[in-house]
């Protein structure tokens, strides 16, 4: 039996200091904004509408890659079936020698269909092999308008994805240290290349912190960007946008003048005292499991619900067991939900006659 504790953990948020939102569009068949740390979306326009998405695909084969366990810095031979990969290229040779890491630069960088087909060979043993755990991957991150058929982008009726995908994507890509350093760096001399990255908002805008560009003349202009300010990280994604520099520094102003920053729950915090039954005290006091922190607007209000299942809450409790949920929420948006745990254990209480022999027992014992 579950029950639900709101009354008092509502939070209303007087946030002064920020413009009331006003209108925000783009020239984009397809966009969202997302604020990177909570996922919540800002803006979407067709967010779900799945299209060709160009080379903003290579944020997937970097993230497999780098997960896969291939060792970054070990030298090895290009293979064969990445030399003159149709499209934009670091013109690898056959048998040449080169590290993952340097494929990687150059396959983000400056976009390189043969080092992202030199990278899915090497982490995934074949093109097919690697794009099935691509697939994997977007599952597993809730991508569920995606589809990929190869690792550079190239078009092909199978290998699709939607803005808002592209999005959580890109979340999980800034959380991969290694990854969120390759897409924000402008320009880097690796062996006998140098590489300068195609994504100019590096440059133009500040705060920017990457990630991919991307172009076909089927899938049109797709950019996946992201940038930082006072401690806020917001994503834009727009899918065949003709004016994309423009209408991702407009997104991206538009979202940190509108929404702030704010910690709605925090690690260890104690939100609610939750009845134990049958325990040697009444009481247990549940706390989060981590940090939340999502962007807020002028005059919006989080609400805070705790979920509790009363079955949980039987002694014996122990510390840092699950008890229930703690649901974030702005307006009808469900922000996050967060594990609640126990913070500290609850032995079972005895029975009044166990605890009387119990008691004869120390006291003959200690004599």
């Amino acid at each position: 039996m579950k029950k639900m504790i709101s009354a008092g953990l509502c939070v209303l948020l007087c946030l002064t200091l920020v413009p009331t939102a006003g209108a925000v569009g783009t020239s984009a068949s397809c966009a969202v904004l997302m604020e990177a740390e909570s996922g919540r979306v800002l803006y979407q326009q067709e967010p779900h509408q799945r299209r060709l998405i160009a080379s903003i695909t290579k944020l997937m084969t970097a993230l497999v890659a780098l997960e896969s366990g291939c060792p970054l810095d070990e030298p090895g031979p290009v293979p064969e079936q990445a030399v003159g990969v149709e499209g934009s290229s670091i013109y690898l040779r056959s048998g040449e020698e080169i590290t993952l890491r340097e494929l990687l630069y150059g396959m983000m960088l400056k976009s390189g269909n043969d080092a992202a087909t030199a990278v899915a060979i090497r982490c995934g043993g074949s093109v097919e092999d690697f794009a099935a755990r691509m697939n994997d991957k977007a599952q597993e991150l809730g991508m569920a308008g995606s589809h990929f058929a190869n690792p550079s982008g190239l078009n092909d009726p199978e290998h699709y994805s939607t803005a808002h995908d592209m999005a959580l994507l890109a979340r999980a890509c800034l959380k991969n240290e290694d990854l969120a350093q390759i897409v924000s760096t402008k320009s880097i001399t690796l062996g006998q290349r140098t590489l300068t990255n195609h994504n100019k908002l590096l440059w133009r805008y500040p705060g920017c912190v990457g990630l991919k560009t991307g172009y076909t003349e089927k899938a049109g202009r797709t950019l996946v960007s992201a940038a930082t300010r006072d401690g806020m990280t917001l994503i834009a994604v727009t899918l065949n946008d003709g004016d994309d520099w423009r209408d991702h520094a407009a997104l991206l102003d538009w979202g940190f003048a509108h929404y702030v920053p704010v910690r709605a729950a925090q690690r260890g915090a104690v939100y609610g005292r939750l009845p134990v039954e049958g325990g040697l005290v009444p009481f247990v006091s549940a706390v989060a499991s981590e940090d939340v922190i999502c962007p807020v607007g002028a005059e919006e209000k989080l609400d805070l619900a705790l979920d509790w299942d009363r079955e949980r809450c039987r002694a014996p409790v122990e510390q840092g067991e699950r008890l229930g949920t703690l649901r974030v929420q702005c307006g009808d948006t469900l922000i996050r939900e967060v594990p609640l745990t126990a913070a500290q254990s609850v032995a079972r209480d005895l029975a009044p006659e166990r605890r009387g022999l119990a008691g004869l027992l120390t006291h003959i014992f200690e004599r």
